[in-house]
């Protein structure tokens, strides 16, 4: 008999950012879970890469920082699903580079993405939930909480998103639309891998996890399980870091 509090089976969940480092086992942890998936990407190389990882799904094209973009994606989605239950961006830039010398239009983009976009993707997914509740769900990082140097397009993004979530769960409670955002501590993925093969930068970043390990994608999927299923009902307007410890150095 399946538990209740942690069922997703035919739940209605979008995801942004599918084809990514995290994205990517991520929807496939939930397929296994009986979640009917709209997986988004932004690219027809990333959608390709969706369809051979999460066969199950239905695929978009999507640019979460063009709001048309997110429009006509959500209006498929609703017309093939009928509805949204949840909705996990994904999507973001690591943008880091020294203060004294980053480019503006660097700074300018990972901000664009990272909080501009997930402000678009929230109320896009909003919009469709209004009536009937849902949750949703950033991936920010424990950037949002920590100070690292060269990390000033980044940490201020993500901790942009942690503040957006207070404010959008006080705005969207009444209409029972939970958001929440889950910070990763430095998680193994394509992405993150040519720096840490940085032996000085590797052992720095490791050196401030208490654990004594970096993350792996899979250490987020009980956390996003909870908060998409009953079993999170009560819990809003938080970012919840996994991060083996990495907040509290």
């Amino acid at each position: 008999m399946s538990d209740q509090l942690f069922d997703l089976k035919d739940k209605v969940i979008l995801i942004a950012g599918a084809a990514g480092g995290l994205g990517l086992p991520i929807a496939r942890a939930l397929a296994d879970r009986g979640a009917r998936l709209a997986l988004c990407a932004r690219n027809n190389t990333e959608l390709g890469r969706l369809e051979k990882g999460v066969p199950s799904a239905s695929f978009y094209e999507v640019d979460i920082t063009d709001e048309g973009s997110l429009g006509k994606a959500i209006q498929k989605i609703q017309d093939e699903h009928g509805t949204i239950n949840g909705g996990l961006n994904a999507a973001g830039l690591w943008g880091i580079g020294g203060a004294l010398d980053l480019d503006v239009e660097e700074f300018r983009e990972c901000l664009d993405v990272n909080i501009t976009g997930a402000f678009l993707f929230s109320r896009a997914c909003a919009r469709v939930m209004v009536n009937g509740g849902g949750r949703i769900i950033h991936i920010a990082s424990v950037s949002s909480y920590v100070a690292n140097p060269d990390y000033a397009a980044y940490a201020s993004s993500k901790a942009a998103v942690a503040q957006m979530v207070k404010v959008l769960a006080r705005e969207w409670a009444q209409h029972n639309i939970n958001i929440n955002a889950i910070g990763p501590a430095m998680t193994l993925t394509p992405l993150t891998k040519p720096r840490l093969e940085d032996p000085e930068f590797s052992k720095n970043a490791l050196d401030k996890i208490p654990m004594g390990r970096f993350g792996d994608p899979n250490d987020l999927i009980g956390i996003i399980v909870l908060l998409l299923t009953a079993g999170g009902e009560f819990i809003t307007g938080q970012t919840i870091y996994v991060d083996g410890g990495r907040t509290l150095v």
